[in-house]
């Protein structure tokens, strides 16, 4: 992959989350250059996420703007299968600080509170304000909290 791109990319960030770039959700599968144009290829968190437009768009934007493409084609892929695991430790994080947990090892495992650290949640619902987040409640310190679900 092109390191200059995937630092370009850096700045691309996920509209839901606007903490954490695409790169460090695990978004970028590749991305090369030929001549003027660059080729990016993508994979969704989420089939159906609502964001992959603007997604796209933003990668496009950014990437003309800062290297000059004349043409950036983004194309999204669902193979590999994106999955909780892409995310970069940078990416979890800011994923913290903004108050979302990461899933446990295990389908069925509560998230660790964001805020406090503790393992005593509960799930309040299985949909959260995104596809790809739950809601839970931490007994600890009495905060609800988004986490992400183990896919």
């Amino acid at each position: 992959m092109n390191q200059e791109l995937l630092e370009i990319l850096q700045e691309v960030k996920d509209p839901e989350i606007p903490t954490v770039s695409v790169v460090e959700m695990g978004m970028i599968n590749r991305v090369t250059r030929e001549d003027d144009t660059i080729f990016v290829e993508m994979i969704p968190t989420f089939v159906g996420c609502p964001a992959l437009d603007m997604i796209r768009q933003n990668v496009q934007d950014e990437l003309k703007q800062k290297t000059g493409a004349k043409k950036v084609e983004v194309e999204y892929t669902f193979h590999p299968p994106w999955t909780s695991e892409r995310i970069t430790r940078e990416g979890w994080e800011k994923l913290r600080e903004f108050g979302i947990a990461s899933p446990g090892q295990k389908h069925t495992d509560i998230p660790s509170c964001p805020y406090c650290g503790a393992d005593e949640g509960d799930v309040e619902n299985i949909f959260g304000p995104a596809a790809c987040r739950a809601i839970y409640y931490c007994r600890k310190c009495h905060q609800p909290y988004e986490g992400m679900k183990k896919i």
